[in-house]
């Protein structure tokens, strides 16, 4: 078999799996997308501009900000093939390095950023499942109370599997997206077939008539629009997962050709029969399938949810790594895929604001008006954050970088301005969830590095130490005794308080200082820096990237290349605790102090974090005044 077949094989393979994790969000947009803009809590009338001018606006919508943006632009700014937001922070941040105040303005950008992807992230299961279990009250209006029942049930399911892991469900995840898109393409052609004048509505004149002459109302209808791209950022954060082409592939051959034909065939329907505009997907489907297609669409909104869930826990571990918070517990649910992670803190806080968005909206057009200003603003980050990688990285200067990006933030731009008028109507929601989460965020590396300042003045320089340590040597006792050291170049304070109350040093004092890299993993020959020091003290320097799995005794069993043996039972593990006392008057504001003082407490300890042994550990605590 030629090599050539060998890869286009394992590119289709890939498309495939893409379709399942990738494309789950912006693939159940039909369920909800064009009911919004007819029979919303805002709609337009039901006539042949509008629908035309609609279905133009949806079209166009798909192809300048996913097919153009994400797909052909956004997907080339990886770091080193990773996506997402944090990866796209890592690169701008690289890129103004030295540079403080434009720095710190792409960091407070990137965390709203990544603020506003939990936003998206608590609605998106919630409108997904909730409007396709829907379909029940379309089949038989007498299922309407059952509506609300069935969808906590089938969200509480989700939420609980996700301890056990998604490798087994996820090998479905392909095959039941393939079904449920050529389902969609079906559905579409069924009814464009009936009135195929439809799709002359690919003419963007249709829009631009619309939106010129319903300024108003257009700027309503805009708000709506975005639905119909809410994921495309998904495109870019699985973008690790699978590569740049299966990604595209998929998109361009089968996804939105779908997707296209769905909304064309939606909008023909609404022409045809006015009343259908309550809600036109399934409604365009025969009577004899409303039963199976509810059932389909319920397992493609869970798949869609599934990846927006794993998405949370990446995110979440790729903050964690690159200290913007607190450490937390991460369990791996594979023994070959270590993307495969569960976050129980994130999953069962995510799982909590759900439920409250689903018994406090209580159906899919009340929670449409809470989504799309966290998928907006999050668009909006995107492409200033892109600005500054594509005007510095790819070497394109501020101008035509800004003239790229402009362009796509003309559009974002609307997007906002129209889902800004949807915030008394629930858009306050992920509105107010993203500034706590950002707040958080903020107050956590604020307040890490107002510790480390306080620690740092406390310092005692590690060349006078080991100086002072050959004029009077302490008694030496057998074993390796490895300390965990923020500065390579001070002595931790655990080593200190270990020698102050105990009055001995190990016979091998290893100091050890744990850097993470703004790149996704460090190859295991650039894993360790070892230096030999004085008076049989080593100095480890251990790198890991935002995307390593952070195993510390794992990481040190590569210094026996260059002598420095670890025998486990006889190795301990010093960890200096620190109690916080938050005080007026300080750099940082007294109830900030007291939210940091409080995550620095319910931190997970860097035992767990670090995977070391809990039996070959000694925490040794100090006080310290913010």
């Amino acid at each position: 078999m030629q090599s050539g077949e060998v890869s286009g094989k394992r590119l289709a393979l890939l498309a495939l799996a893409a379709l399942g994790v990738v494309y789950g969000d912006i693939g159940t947009s039909p369920l909800y997308a064009m009911k919004e803009v007819f029979a919303g809590n805002h709609p337009i009338p039901v006539t042949e501009a509008n629908v035309y001018g609609s279905l133009s606006l949806f079209f166009w919508a798909l192809i300048i900000i996913v097919s153009v943006k994400y797909v052909s632009f956004i997907m080339r700014a990886d770091n080193r093939g990773e996506g997402g937001i944090m990866a796209l922070i890592a690169l701008a941040l690289h890129d103004v390095q030295h540079k403080p105040r434009q720095a710190k303005a792409v960091m407070i950008v990137g965390i709203l950023g990544a603020a506003m992807f939990y936003g998206d992230g608590m609605v998106t299961p919630a409108i997904s499942v909730l409007s396709a279990v829907e379909g029940l009250e379309v089949a038989t209006p007498a299922l309407k109370p059952v509506v609300i029942p069935v969808t906590l049930a089938v969200l509480f399911l989700l939420f609980y599997v996700q301890r056990h892991g998604t490798a087994l469900v996820g090998s479905l995840f392909g095959p039941v997206m393939v079904v449920w898109f050529a389902t969609l393409a079906a559905l579409g052609l069924h009814n464009i077939v009936e009135h195929p004048g439809i799709l002359v509505a690919i003419d963007p004149r249709f829009g631009l008539s619309f939106l010129f002459e319903n300024r108003a109302m257009a700027l309503l209808a805009m708000g709506n629009v975005v639905l119909a791209v809410t994921g495309a950022e998904a495109l870019y954060a699985d973008m690790g997962h699978f590569g740049r082409k299966p990604i595209q592939r998929a998109w361009f051959a089968f996804v939105l050709p779908a997707l296209v034909l769905n909304y064309f065939g939606q909008g023909a329907l609404i022409l045809a029969d006015a009343e259908a505009a309550r809600n036109p997907f399934f409604f365009s489907a025969p009577d004899w399938a409303l039963y199976p297609l509810v059932l389909l669409a319920t397992v493609a909104t869970v798949i869609a949810s599934q990846a927006v869930i794993s998405g949370a826990f990446s995110v979440t571990r790729q903050a964690m790594q690159l200290g913007f918070v607190p450490r937390m517990e991460v369990q791996h649910t594979s023994e070959r895929e270590q993307g495969q992670i569960y976050l129980p803190a994130v999953n069962w806080g995510l799982m909590a604001a759900v439920m409250i968005l689903v018994l406090g909206f209580r159906s899919s057009n009340n929670l449409a008006a809470a989504y799309g200003i966290a998928v907006t603003g999050d668009m909006v980050i995107t492409s200033l954050l892109a600005t500054v990688v594509v005007a510095r990285a790819w070497g394109w200067g501020w101008w035509r970088a800004a003239l790229l990006f402009g362009a796509f933030l003309s559009v974002e731009l609307v997007f906002l301005a129209a889902n800004i008028l949807k915030i008394p109507d629930g858009g306050w929601f992920p509105l107010v969830a993203g500034v706590g989460v950002f707040v958080l965020m903020t107050t956590w590396k604020r307040g890490r590095q107002l510790l480390n300042e306080r620690l740092k003045g406390e310092r005692l320089e590690l060349s006078l130490f080991l100086e002072s340590l050959s004029a009077s040597m302490p008694t030496r006792v057998a074993g390796t005794a490895v300390f965990l050291n923020a500065d390579p170049n001070g002595v931790p304070h655990a080593l200190l308080h270990n020698l102050m109350h105990n009055k001995v040093l190990h016979e091998r004092v290893v100091l050890v200082s744990v850097q993470v890299f703004d790149v996704p993993y460090v190859p295991d020959i650039d894993r360790v820096e070892v230096k030999r020091l004085r008076e049989n003290f080593w100095s480890v320097i251990v790198q890991f990237g935002f995307k390593d799995e952070p195993d510390l005794p794992l990481a040190l069993s590569h210094c026996a290349d260059v002598g420095l043996e670890f025998n486990p039972l006889d190795t301990s593990y010093f960890i200096g605790r620190e109690t916080l006392i938050p005080r007026l008057d300080s750099e940082m504001a007294f109830w900030r102090e007291k939210i940091f003082v409080a995550m620095f407490r319910n931190a997970g300890s860097a035992t767990a974090f670090f995977r070391i042994p809990s039996n070959r550990v000694v925490e040794l605590g100090t006080q310290v005044v913010l």
